[in-house]
């Protein structure tokens, strides 16, 4: 093995020195130049090839052009030595592999390199290849697909749209097409290439739909929608294009061609930007469109129209997630405080701050399950339109998943998490991107995340929620019987809810006959349920995760009159010694249904144990006393 290397290596150089003239001619006197005729090239964006002012390069036996094919995934940064030798020996390499990887090495180190320059070397992590984005198709397309962004985020959609023109007129054909038959790292590499052809060919239609001149955008959008049939942002591109190109009923059956396919495969309903389009098709009027960047996926619940107060919370939030780079921000906070309405609504106000993205998925099933981590990465990577192939493997899909979303401006919303484990595949890297967890629990676990702890409403912001249900005259006649009602539901959004649906249909109760059913303890989590509103069900699904050692602590607290109490009456309804009762408490707190003592932090650690005070959400209490008594246990 190594002699045929040898001599295909002797072969090469009487090949380079019969050339030599020619080249060195070409080059102004250095084959190693880079300015001029003489400049390196390399191309990816179809078979491989290279050339040197103009002459082709000899690349050598096939092992060797994919040694130089993996090195060109990743130019710039170090290859190890068995990343190569998987891709060039993927099932039992030789004993020989290293020096066959060094003999490779060297001769493609002598036809890109010839004045040994240092173009490709080997250092710290493995073998590095030296290029400039005008020696590689690839990093050129890099180069002026970032150079249109500049451009659309400038105003300038005429240069833009020139500019990412120009980026995909590099494309001759399928990436390494001559190559990716033969190595699974080069196939990868592809898929890449393609995603991100896929990205800068919406980023030139938008831009070329904003010069006014759709035509292009028309004549050419079928093929990538062919490769890409559920991709919401070049679906909506491809309409707005037709229509104002006149091919309406085209753009009528792409509509419904994307719609019955989003449906079918994913059970999912088109995005706003591609109802947007189908809406303005339908009125026969131009779709505005947005200035400072592309739009990517909007797949959010709708906000609630009521959405009510929570101003400060809403700025701390807004401002941590402005923090480029900063840590996931962790919602946390009791059954019913609205946790996922208010991230919803934060959402939707930072959308534009996310032009590739905004999502949101729930991290447990109905059922209260954890979601295995295989299927929600996955529906992410769907709504984004990540096209990369995810690893059987949970740390290698995280890996892949990361590198993605890196450079993206996106919002991850993950809804109620049930702990650290089912965030860890999924959480983008330091960067552009951004997620908002949503908990019950506090996730302790969880490292480098900003947490804030979502309360029950202030009196003032309940009663204007309530208001807006039942209405403010009704409210304002009975303002005192309101507040009862208020104070009843805890302040929880979520009950509060349930209560005012539920006076909405008895319109001939007064507010203060239906605060004395809340105030009963027997009747209150009746009353609380309308609909598909029940404040029962919820604490229901809330009981059931809870550990065990966490319902026995809450069907031992059943029995205490008062839903605030101190550590010494909490250690005599546990019959626990005081230190064993505060870990018990403790383990409520973790899992977010215990709120903890409102101390200051500096004096907490001080205050005599009976002085400081907890207190159990009351229709916790309630149904704790409920699970209780259905058990058997004394109350």
């Amino acid at each position: 093995m190594v002699d045929s290397l040898t001599d295909s290596l002797t072969e090469t150089r009487n090949r380079e020195s019969e050339s030599g003239t020619a080249r060195e001619s070409a080059c102004g006197g250095g084959s190693g130049c880079s300015t001029g005729a003489a400049l390196l090239r390399l191309t990816l964006l179809g078979p491989l090839r290279a050339s040197r002012g103009g002459l082709p390069l000899p690349l050598g036996p096939l092992k060797q052009r994919l040694v130089l094919a993996v090195l060109l995934t990743r130019p710039n940064t170090p290859v190890s030595l068995e990343e190569l030798t998987d891709a060039v020996w993927p099932d039992d390499p030789p004993r020989t592999a290293r020096k066959n990887l060094q003999v490779y090495v060297s001769t493609l180190r002598r036809v890109l390199d010839p004045d040994d320059l240092g173009r490709l070397h080997h250092g710290p992590g493995g073998y590095v290849l030296h290029l400039t984005a005008d020696e590689c198709d690839t990093l050129r397309f890099e180069e002026l697909a970032r150079r249109g962004d500049a451009e659309v985020r400038a105003g300038a959609p005429s240069r833009a749209a020139r500019t990412y023109r120009q980026a995909l007129d590099l494309w001759q054909y399928d990436p390494f097409s001559d190559l990716a038959a033969y190595a699974e790292v080069l196939r990868a590499a592809a898929e890449r290439q393609h995603a991100r052809r896929l990205a800068v060919y919406e980023a030139w239609a938008e831009a070329q739909l904003e010069t006014g001149d759709p035509a292009p955008v028309a004549d050419t959008a079928d093929e990538m929608v062919r490769r890409h049939p559920l991709r919401e942002r070049l679906r909506a591109a491809q309409l707005t294009a037709l229509h104002q190109v006149g091919r309406r009923t085209e753009a009528l059956s792409a509509y419904d061609d994307c719609r019955q396919q989003l449906s079918r495969e994913l059970g999912l309903e088109p995005g706003a930007a591609l109802q947007g389009a189908y809406r303005s098709l339908l009125e026969d009027v131009a779709l505005p469109r947005p200035r400072g960047g592309p739009i990517g996926s909007r797949l959010l619940p709708p906000e609630l129209a009521d959405f009510t107060g929570r101003t400060r919370e809403l700025e701390s939030v807004s401002a941590q997630l402005g923090r480029e780079g900063g840590p996931p921000v962790l919602l946390t906070g009791p059954a019913g405080v609205g946790k996922t309405a208010f991230a919803v609504h934060l959402a939707h106000r930072l959308a534009a701050r996310y032009p590739d993205g905004v999502v949101t998925t729930r991290l447990c099933a109905e059922d209260g399950s954890t979601r295995p981590w295989v299927s929600v990465l996955a529906e992410l990577a769907r709504s984004l339109g990540c096209a990369e192939r995810l690893p059987a493997d949970r740390e290698e899909a995280a890996t892949v998943w990361r590198s993605w979303l890196s450079g993206r401006r996106i919002l991850l919303l993950l809804d109620d998490a049930p702990d650290a484990t089912a965030l860890g595949p999924l959480l983008p890297p330091s960067g552009a991107a951004a997620a908002l967890v949503t908990s019950r629990s506090r996730l302790s676990c969880l490292e480098s995340a900003h947490r804030i702890e979502l309360p029950p409403l202030s009196a003032e912001e309940a009663l204007d929620l309530l208001g807006g249900i039942i209405g403010r005259p009704r409210l304002a006649a009975e303002h005192s019987a309101a507040a009862r009602i208020a104070g009843a539901t805890g302040l929880l959004p979520f009950a509060l809810r349930a209560a005012g649906n539920r006076l909405s249909v008895l319109r001939h109760m007064t507010l203060g006959q239906y605060a004395d059913r809340l105030e009963h303890p027997l009747e209150a989590l009746d009353e609380l349920a309308s609909g598909g509103l029940g404040v029962r069900a919820r604490l229901a699904g809330t009981w059931a995760r809870l550990p065990a050692p966490a319902r026995d602590t809450l069907h031992a607290l059943a029995a205490l009159a008062d839903p605030s109490f101190t550590l010494p009456t909490a250690a005599g309804a546990l019959g626990l010694d005081g230190r064993d009762a505060q870990r018990a408490l403790e383990n409520l707190i973790d899992v977010g249904v215990l709120s903890p003592p409102s101390l200051p932090e500096v004096t907490a650690h001080m205050a005599a144990p009976e002085a400081v005070c907890y207190e159990l959400p009351w229709l916790t209490l309630l149904f704790a006393r409920e699970q209780a008594a259905a058990s058997g246990t004394r109350c």
